[in-house]
């Protein structure tokens, strides 16, 4: 099998010749090659020109042998498109400069128009597929899933409690109502747009849910996600879609039942194993190696803790290998592609 058939295979919980492996933040700050070329441009610059991009999604499809490459970009892009001013401050992230706590600021939000709006993402999406032709290796698109953007629109930026969201959750469902109504808007017409420029399978990063009850998740967020899901599905039901979440143990079920995915990528604190028992062995899984394990300077401890999560996928319908977040900045480039090859090798 190629990678790309590979992938696509464990994602719909076809038998594989072995078990497909990318990471999360795969192409970033741990490469030499990234932060050289951090130097001359933001991260904003390099997701704005398409051979830029084209290059950072390439690097470690080079460097590690991944089976699939996930487009370089940035979750706060389709928002310029939407009037959403905001700067992404290195080791803080986006900090957005026009917060939405009222409902006129909802209502101004403006249309998102995946042509007008993000061009240079179809664009790299389009010329990354010519370059991995040669290798036929997979390439996925993603957004940034509602709640966790909305996250972002209200709280300014990252949050430790999510209090002002909640706050506005809670109190304001005129302002949640209308803001969470064109992002999940927003983030269906991205999405679709990825697919339709060529990318093989998408994931909505949902990242900050975990900071959810199910009451909440189910009240306040699971029906939008439904309906990204549910277009998707509609419309491009041979593309594997992948949820994620962090720390959302507790909300599995709900995810399956009230949201949707074909796929479940979760975070290291939940063995693959229970994972399994709570969605059903028919559902993939991918992941779910803690990020930090590739610090380690014993390659022993790191061939174990991997073969951990290979023996707990063992009974599953599909497995794609994964961590359980982004890489770490401090990664040593060859522990990341050690565990590549280890999956590889390990599972033919």
């Amino acid at each position: 099998m190629t990678p790309r058939e590979r992938f696509l295979a464990a994602a719909r919980g076809e038998s594989v010749d072995y078990t497909p492996v990318w990471f999360m933040r795969q192409a970033g700050r741990y490469l030499p090659e990234y932060r050289e070329l951090h130097v001359k441009y933001s991260v904003l610059d390099i997701c704005k020109m398409p051979e830029l991009s084209k290059e950072v999604t390439l690097m470690p499809v080079k460097e590690l042998g991944v089976d699939s490459a996930i487009m370089f970009a940035d979750i706060m892009l389709p928002l310029e498109g939407m009037g959403v001013k905001f700067h992404i401050i290195e080791n803080l992230g986006p900090v957005i400069l026009s917060k939405v706590r009222e409902v006129s600021a909802a209502e101004e939000l403006k249309k998102f128009e995946a042509k007008r709006d993000v061009p240079f993402v179809l664009e790299g999406i389009k010329i990354v597929k010519e370059e991995l032709m040669e290798t036929d290796t997979a390439l996925i698109g993603f957004s940034g899933g509602p709640f966790t953007i909305a996250s972002y629109l209200v709280e300014g930026q990252a949050s430790r409690d999510y209090s002002n969201t909640k706050n506005l959750m809670y109190n304001d469902r005129e302002t949640w109502h209308a803001m969470m109504t064109k992002l999940s808007a927003m983030v269906s017409d991205y999405l679709s747009a990825q697919i339709e420029a060529g990318v093989d399978a998408v994931q909505l990063f949902d990242s900050w849910i975990g900071t959810l009850s199910i009451l909440d998740y189910s009240e306040f967020v699971a029906p939008y996600t439904k309906e990204i899901f549910s277009r998707l599905a509609h419309d491009y039901p041979d593309v594997p879609k992948i949820h994620f979440g962090t720390n959302i143990f507790h909300l599995l079920k709900s995810m399956k039942e009230n949201a949707g995915g074909d796929v479940f990528s979760i975070d290291w604190r939940i063995p693959i194993s229970t994972a399994g028992r709570v969605l059903g062995k028919e559902i993939p899984i991918q992941g779910n190696l803690e990020p930090a394990v590739l610090l380690a300077r014993d390659r022993e401890f790191i061939s174990r803790r991997t073969q951990e999560v290979l023996d707990q996928a063992s009974g599953l319908n599909g497995h794609i290998f994964n961590l359980g977040h982004g890489v770490m900045r401090e990664t040593p480039v060859e522990n990341a592609k050690y565990v590549v090859d280890y999956v590889h090798s390990h599972t033919s």
